[in-house]
């Protein structure tokens, strides 16, 4: 599968779980890190840590398999890498404080339809 449909399942598992403002940049002109973070927010811990379980476990449904997790302790900022791409799962006001956005304001955004299915180019 290609790295923009696992953003997109991405994004819509996100949504699924009622997460804020969730955004695609599109990475893969910018760095070889990454082709896409999805970036969302959630409005407490409990939200953020229910955000990145509902993406992990919609991603494994279609047998895609995550490399790496962190963050789970405190429930501020999860990070879930799945090589091509990364999705950042933030609690709002940690996501303010690094905004991601404004770093990586180079990298288009591709912002997801409310309904989850599809994305503007």
């Amino acid at each position: 599968m290609d790295s923009q449909k696992i953003a997109l399942m991405s994004a819509k598992a996100a949504q699924d779980k009622k997460a804020h403002e969730v955004i695609i940049l599109d990475l893969r002109n910018l760095t070889i890190i990454t082709d896409y973070f999805i970036i969302c927010s959630g409005h407490s811990d409990a939200h953020v840590r229910a955000i990145a379980d509902g993406i992990v476990e919609s991603l494994s449904k279609g047998q895609i398999k995550i490399w790496h997790r962190e963050g789970d302790e405190e429930g501020t900022w999860i990070l879930l890498d799945y090589g091509d791409i990364v999705v950042h799962v933030f609690y709002d006001e940690t996501r303010q404080f690094y905004s991601l956005e404004r770093l990586w304001a180079d990298a288009p955004r591709m912002p997801v339809e409310e309904s989850g299915e599809e994305i503007k180019k």
